[in-house]
């Protein structure tokens, strides 16, 4: 309302001072020349700008909505031809009118020596108030293109909002789901450990919970946050998995922020489908800064064992949920590949700190 409320300001604004100089043309040339003001001759004068706004603004409130864009253009230039040859006429009256009446003027003699023709000056008024004809339509058309302009990104901006809030709203209860899934498996395992995840999702729940509200978080946040996970993840594994895990250290993050649970997705699934009770496995966790960069790259790589159909643990929404947030959230600064590669699956995804949606702006940078 407010960003509505100004341009429409401004656009008063912009017509006061048009018409404002069209009034004021001859005043202008008058002080310049050191010469008095003729306020008759002013007078006469000012039927020529009041006949342009006279057209322009019929057109401007009324033709241009009514005829025009309603699609009756045969209807909108026969209006513009009766409105503007009615004027025309009205013009040449008034100044008849002025000339004899006003001035005491007597009509030229006949003797006098050539001269142009009324139909001349009445076809040069035809093509003057046309042309104010046709910038009121440009100007119409240009305005509505930039109201509707703002009000599709405003609605786009509102639908981008209300999509992450539903995806947010996934996430968080699948990463709830997955994290009780494995807490539940280490009851059976040992009460002991059971405790200690307990603990410890205590602590990323908080995480989960302060941050949800947030499009971004700090960088060095999220990767406490990934860190605490992937130790939660480790108590539960069987000896036959190898876990190696690489994550930049805090002071690596220089102030960069990250959407919240960005890389938990890719995360889940490694664990979820890299790990073996019985067989070998691995699982491979790096999530690095390059030096000099705004980009954080995070490289899974696991041992692949997809679980069978009738395994519900999981909500199924992982992958095609991150890559709708990463589409809104980051719209051309990341890449995400998730393919098989034999016996191991591999999912990279890299984001660039710098690109990112702004909650608070239309325009995306």
């Amino acid at each position: 309302m407010e960003h509505e409320n100004r341009n429409r300001g401004l656009m008063i604004a912009i017509h006061a001072i048009a018409w404002g100089l069209m009034f004021g043309f001859p005043l202008l040339f008058t002080q310049g020349s050191g010469q008095t003001i003729d306020w008759v001759g002013y007078t006469g004068y000012c039927m020529v700008p009041l006949s342009f706004m006279l057209v322009f603004y019929t057109n401007y409130f009324g033709l241009i909505g009514r005829l025009l864009f309603r699609r009756r253009v045969v209807g909108f230039v026969a209006a513009n031809a009766v409105l503007i040859l009615a004027v025309v006429l009205l013009i040449h009256l008034w100044f008849e009118f002025f000339r004899v009446v006003v001035r005491g003027e007597m009509p030229p003699p006949e003797d006098r020596g050539p001269h142009l023709p009324m139909a001349v000056f009445m076809l040069r008024d035809v093509l003057l108030l046309g042309l104010t004809a046709a910038l009121s339509v440009a100007i119409r058309v240009t305005g509505d293109w930039y109201r509707t302009e703002s009000e599709r990104q405003q609605a786009e901006q509102a639908r981008t909002q209300a999509e992450l809030q539903n995806l947010k709203s996934q996430l968080n209860p699948h990463f709830l789901f997955n994290t009780l899934n494995n807490i539940y498996s280490l009851i059976a395992i040992g009460p002991e450990r059971a405790q200690e995840a307990v603990l410890q999702l205590s602590g990323l729940l908080r995480h989960v919970l302060y941050e949800k509200n947030q499009d971004f978080v700090p960088l060095e946040k999220e990767l406490a946050f990934v860190r605490s996970y992937v130790e939660l993840m480790s108590l539960r594994l069987p000896g036959t998995v190898k876990l190696r895990v690489k994550i930049a250290d805090a002071a690596d993050a220089g102030g960069r922020i990250v959407a919240p649970l960005l890389f938990i997705t890719l995360i889940e699934n490694a664990f979820k489908h890299g790990v073996s009770a019985d067989a070998p496995s691995f699982v491979d966790i790096a999530l690095e800064i390059p030096g000099g960069t705004d980009w954080v790259k995070c490289r899974i790589v696991n041992s692949y064992f997809p679980k069978l159909d009738n395994d519900r643990s999981g909500s199924g929404v992982g992958l095609e949920n991150l890559r709708r947030r990463l589409g809104l959230l980051y719209p051309g600064g990341y890449t995400l590949r998730t393919e098989r590669e034999g016996d191991r699956f591999v999912a990279e995804m890299t984001v660039n700190c710098r690109i990112r949606y702004d909650a608070e702006l239309p325009d995306r940078r």
